[in-house]
């Protein structure tokens, strides 16, 4: 077997050329009360990247303290708020694991930050590109939405707080994303709780202008409540019975075993999909869901990093992203090749404790260390 290095150089070198852009990646406004952050890599589909998470990190922070609210959104000239992690960053041996710190901290931070935090998803927004919207306050889709979390299609596991707020969503459909990469559109993601408001893309403009316009929560949550469409039922409610009882199973084995008796054209589809993904990986997502459900979101977190850094060293997760989206053969090569051959050794070895120095820090344990 090609070792897991010598396999990750070349994707990165592949994926930087794809990826290179110029002009700020990231763009910070002050307008009236708020502050207008604008995610601007629409060539990589606004891709977080080692810049951005910096930039991000440090600005939140300060704005925190200063602003009446924040709003995040697309750069307006892709089809994305955000796609997600930068691939190449991620399985850069070198700076993944100070990206997916700061990238978590990200995540703590909006999970408990002092003032709104309103994120305008008028476009993809998937894996990464979530942690900038649903640990925040209040995030708003449009009918050009699609909510995702796919890392499973190239062997990884949904992180950024996947573990947190997946797992908490109505009729195992967290369950079903995790495991599968299904999208979400923008009502439906409404209903599942991802998203907190529906409102069509012609009028953001409009609501963008309001909302710098306020000057505390109870003011935001009115205006965007004013602005909110009302959700009927979900665009695929024949199957939610389906999706409610499979993925209610235990293991990913039994999830397989239920889906076969369904019988549906959904069903089958949704079974050939799990087919094709790492059997590692499916595991691993569902442990990594299960745990969370049971767990605070700085948990989670420190948790998802202890999978993150064993999966950055892992077969599967180059072979994913080899498989997809550099040879683009779509033929991955898992190893091992299935699920029976994925014994509980090796799932819970992703989740083993990190030596202390290598574990998950959050920004404010940094500062309690220094008074």
């Amino acid at each position: 077997m090609v070792p897991v290095q010598s396999r990750i150089f070349p994707l990165i070198s592949f994926l930087s050329k794809r990826t290179m852009s110029t002009g700020p990646d990231v763009l910070f406004q002050t307008t009236h009360n708020a502050e207008i952050i604008t995610l601007n890599r629409s060539k990589a589909l606004n891709a977080l990247n080692t810049s951005m998470v910096d930039k991000l990190l440090s600005q939140l922070r300060k704005m925190e303290n200063k602003r009446s609210l924040v709003i995040i959104k697309g750069d307006g000239t892709s089809k994305a708020f955000c796609a997600g992690a930068d691939i190449k960053v991620v399985f850069d041996t070198v700076e993944c694991y100070s990206f997916v710190s700061k990238l978590y901290n990200i995540c703590y931070l909006l999970g408990n930050y002092k003032i709104p935090c309103v994120s305008l998803l008028n476009g993809i927004a998937m894996g990464g590109g979530l942690c900038m919207s649903v640990h925040g306050r209040y995030s708003v889709a449009t009918e050009n939405s699609i909510v995702a979390m796919p890392e499973t299609k190239i062997g990884y596991f949904p992180d950024s707080g996947g573990s947190y707020f997946l797992p908490r969503l109505p009729l195992n459909l967290g369950f079903y994303m995790g495991l599968t990469g299904a999208t979400l559109k923008g009502k439906d993601a409404v209903k599942a709780g991802i998203a907190t408001h529906f409102v069509p893309s012609k009028r953001l403009h409009e609501l963008e202008e309001l909302l710098t316009r306020c000057t505390n929560d109870l003011e935001v949550q009115n205006l965007l409540n004013k602005f909110n469409e009302p959700i009927d039922e979900y665009s695929f409610a024949p199957n939610i019975k389906y999706i409610s009882d499979c993925f209610a199973a235990s293991t990913v084995e039994e999830i397989i075993e239920r889906l076969k008796k369904v019988q549906n054209e959904s069903s089958i589809k949704t079974l050939e999909t799990l087919h094709l993904m790492s059997p590692t990986a499916l595991k691993v997502t569902l442990n990594t869901l299960q745990r969370g459900a049971q767990l605070d979101l700085p948990e989670c977190l420190k948790m998802e990093y202890r999978v993150a850094c064993r999966s950055f060293i892992s077969h599967d997760a180059s072979e994913g992203v080899r498989a997809l989206l550099v040879d683009k053969d779509n033929k991955p090569q898992w190893e091992p090749k299935t699920l029976a051959e994925v014994d509980n050794d090796t799932v819970e070895s992703y989740f083993k404790t990190l030596p202390q120095e290598k574990e998950l820090k959050f920004f404010d344990e940094f500062l309690d260390a220094k008074l």
